[in-house]
């Protein structure tokens, strides 16, 4: 019969167990723990404890508490500290099965976060996690998990950005805490078409306007992470985006937004009656197979409600010619570049996470909840078949 030599841990372990039964399973872990991380330091400093060796890597330097929720409950574990030791990269003495169960926690606790910003209540976040783990996630725990987000979402944010050949601009508000007070902030986005005809999201910023300054300063980090090429920008009239735009991006042609332009001329029509004539008389002008043609349909129109409503017909000469800037491209490409409606999704999508929030208590988190519907659509958007077919003439 083979002999088997005695352990003492082992022993002390299933004695725990048959005395206390799974009550005990917290401390039988961490009795566990505290071998398995004292035999890691050994094998690190090729040396046992006071052991005399000309192999030794360094020395023992006795334990520090620490403190580890797990499935089975908190434990306090001895983590084995050293004295002149370091691995191959430089790094000091950390247990491996320790810095793996820390991962876990970060994972968990990010998974946390991700439902939060999937618009999970925190009730059932609570829930989720009790049933999945075993384990309550406080307050503290969901901000480390959000820090890490943000550093991520950041990182995102400020990917550097090479040739796009269509960019389109656009903003939408949420109301949020600031100062004391609710106000709305503006969400700007920006998104683009690559030469190879993909859409993909360029980045985002919560300013607490549309101002000239903020799309100046978003405008500006896009050229400064690298963006190039751009052949048009595709946007509504907003005064701010448009002041902005001409001071970084001057060169570069303007499409006016035509869904936004008909809606800024039917608001200069002076009787209710006549703002569905003038509605499709725009879209006709829209509608041209050229600038020729467009142009001399404009004259038609404006030259026609020259009497009926004179400012109209001044507002259609000096705007529509703006809206028209998409028909010196390819036609494959005019149907889905004439309007901003192209980053309408994304509104859609935002709006659609917002509702559970209703109010954000600071900009940051509207930011972090934003950049992750953004990063989200993205990278479907750059999984998926060609937005426009950029060998078409």
């Amino acid at each position: 019969m083979t002999h088997q030599e005695d352990c003492p841990v082992l022993d002390h372990v299933v004695t725990l167990l048959i005395e206390h039964g799974p009550e005990a399973m917290a401390s039988a872990f961490a009795t566990l723990m505290n071998v398995a991380m004292e035999a890691e330091r050994a094998q690190a400093l090729q040396a046992e404890s006071h052991q005399r060796t000309a192999q030794r890597q360094g020395y023992a330097n006795g334990f520090k508490a620490k403190k580890l929720r797990t499935r089975v409950g908190e434990v306090s574990l001895r983590v084995p500290q050293t004295r002149g030791y370091h691995d191959e990269d430089g790094r000091p003495f950390y247990p491996k099965s320790l810095d793996r169960g820390e991962r876990s926690e970060r994972a968990l606790t990010l998974a946390v976060a991700e439902m939060y910003i999937q618009g999970v209540s925190t009730r059932k976040v609570t829930a989720v996690v009790e049933e999945l783990c075993g384990l309550e996630i406080t307050s503290t725990q969901v901000s480390r998990a959000a820090a890490e987000l943000d550093e991520q979402f950041a990182a995102w944010r400020n990917r550097p950005l090479g040739e796009v050949r269509y960019l389109i601009l656009d903003a939408r508000y949420e109301k949020v805490r600031h100062g004391g007070t609710v106000v709305s902030c503006a969400v700007l986005s920006a998104i683009g078409v690559t030469p190879d005809g993909k859409r993909t999201v360029l980045g985002c910023s919560v300013k607490l306007s549309e101002a000239e300054c903020h799309w100046r300063e978003f405008l500006q980090s896009l050229v400064d992470r690298g963006l190039r090429g751009v052949k048009l920008v595709v946007s509504d009239d907003h005064a701010g985006l448009k002041a902005a735009r001409e001071a970084t991006l001057s060169s570069i042609p303007w499409q006016r937004c035509q869904f936004h332009t008909i809606r800024n001329a039917i608001s200069h029509v002076p009787k209710a009656s006549m703002k569905g004539d003038v509605s499709q008389e725009v879209k006709r002008i829209f509608n041209a197979d050229d600038i020729e043609e467009a142009n001399r349909r404009l004259r038609e129109v404006a030259t026609r409600y020259r009497t009926p409503a004179p400012a109209l017909a001044d507002w259609l000469e000096a705007n529509i010619p703006e809206a028209l800037t998409i028909l010196n491209f390819p036609a494959a490409h005019r149907r889905r570049l004439r309007t901003s409606n192209a980053i309408e999704r994304l509104n859609k999508e935002i709006k659609r996470r917002t509702r559970v929030a209703t109010l954000f208590p600071n900009e940051a988190s509207l930011l972090r909840l934003v950049s992750a519907v953004l990063s989200e659509i993205s990278d479907d958007w750059e999984a998926e078949r060609s937005y426009l077919n950029m060998e078409a003439t």
